[in-house]
Formats: C-alpha cells, structure tokens, sequence
C-alpha cells in the first residue's frame, strides 16, 4: 500500500465477511462457480444484496457470474448503496484514494469524484458516511474477484429524488468499460411466508421498472433503486431476475427473515 495514498479500511470484514483474505477468496469463489452461467449478453448494471455473506453471498454470486466474461473489458464500476449509518440528504463521495479490503486495494477515480462534487449539487464529500457503511464494502470482494482492473466511484444515496440519482447515473453511464451495481435488500424482518409475498410484489415492481412505487420497508435501497429504474425505463432496457430468496432459505431462521434479489438489466 502506497505511503502516499489515503485509504478506507474495512470496517465489516470479520462481521459480514470472512477476515482472512484466502478464506474470504475462497468462499466468493465458491459462491460464483456454485452454478455455471450460459454466455449471453452482459448487464450494463446489476441489482446485488448486501448482507453477511453466509446470507446473501449466493443470490448475490448469481448477478456477478454474469459478468465473468467481461472482466478484462469493464473497467469502471459506478456502485450505489444506502445508507445505514448516518442520516444523509443527496449522494456521498469520500476524499480517500482507495478502498481497501482483506484482498487488497482498489483505487479510486478520484479526478471524476472530484468533478462529481464540483458540478452536482446533490453530492458532496462525507468520509464519515462512508467509514462504517457496510452496503459498500460488501460488494468489493466480488469486484475484486469477478473483475481484472477497475477504477471505482462509490456513492452512498441518502433521501434523494430519483431524478437527482438517474442525473448522477446517466451522466457516468459510458459504454461497455462501466458497469453500474445498485447494492440493497428486500423486506426486513417478516415470518417466511410474509417475506416471500413482499418480496414478489417488491420484485414485479423492479422488473416493471415501477421505481416510484416501492414504499419505506420494501427494499432498503431504495433511493439508489428507483434512480438506475427511472433511468433504465427511459432507456427501454431489460431486466432479467437472477435470484429471489431470502435468509431463511439460506443461513437464517425462518421466524425473522430478511429478502435478497439479484437482477441484470440490460441494453437493447
């Protein structure tokens, strides 16, 4: 790690991933080889869960193997997750240089994110809402495995209008070098049975690109979700879903479950 760049630790490895950097390989190796994928178009951006990966590892691992393909040609990732931690208005940027990870580092774009906060006025810098903000970090050890090089531009999405995120997304959309990840989870809390109805409603509104209408409770990405929805309707993408489960049918009870989804939308 070079003296001269500053670098966001990870603050959840150990928590909701493993700490040790060959098991952690290991176990999202694991989960992205645990079905094969049929070469078909490549998604301009996935919808991917972030909880523990013993939980959401698996639906998460369906969205990424997808990529596999292409992981010498995307080679900027534009990822957006809400945020838990802090309450925030607009989109976050932090001022490090890189991210870091128990298998390595990964540099950030910092000229673009520099730009992003000079041009928009609905993002700004904040370290503190990205220091312990774990819908973020979740996704890096995929990246990194999936991916052979890439530049990242990590947002966390507060409150925000979807016209504010979609601005934001379409403005960084580029051609097939940038992939888009939108990192949320579906319903909280609910018996199996409650959950798996939510989360089928929830899902038939994403795949209707229906992004205005998903309510407080129905995925906690929300804000982030409806900006890419609005945006790819407008652009008459597709959506494909990979996987819809939750963690009662993976690592949880079944009293108290938490939904996961994972799509691919892409370009026609």
């Amino acid at each position: 790690m070079s003296q001269n760049k500053t670098t966001r630790a990870p603050a959840v490895a150990g928590m909701f991933y493993p700490a040790d950097s060959d098991v952690l390989q290991l176990q999202v190796n694991e989960f992205i080889h645990e079905k094969t994928h049929e070469a078909t178009a490549v998604p301009k951006a996935i919808i991917v869960p972030h909880a523990g990966t013993i939980y959401s590892g698996s639906i998460a691992a369906a969205a990424y193997r997808t990529l596999l393909q292409y992981r010498h040609v995307i080679r900027k990732v534009i990822l957006l997750g809400p945020a838990h931690r802090v309450y925030l208005n607009g989109l976050a940027l932090p001022t490090v240089d890189q991210f870091q990870t128990p298998l390595g580092e990964i540099n950030l774009d910092t000229k673009t994110i520099k730009r992003l906060v000079a041009e928009f006025p609905q993002i700004s810098f904040s370290d503190r809402a990205h220091a312990e903000e774990h819908s973020l970090e979740v996704q890096l050890p995929f990246l990194q495995e999936i991916l052979a090089s890439f530049r990242l531009i990590p947002f966390v999405v507060g409150e925000t209008s979807q016209h504010q995120v979609a601005e934001v997304i379409d403005h960084l959309w580029g051609g097939e070098e940038c992939l888009i990840v939108i990192s949320t989870d579906l319903s909280h809390f609910h018996n199996y049975k409650e959950a798996v109805t939510l989360d089928h409603m929830t899902a038939a509104l994403i795949e209707s690109f229906q992004g205005d209408q998903l309510e407080d409770g129905s995925a906690c990405g929300r804000f982030p979700l409806r900006g890419l929805l609005h945006i790819a309707q407008h652009k008459n993408m597709s959506i494909q879903r990979l996987d819809l489960r939750n963690s009662g049918d993976t690592a949880g009870r079944k009293d108290q479950v938490v939904g996961y989804g994972a799509w691919g939308l892409y370009e026609s």
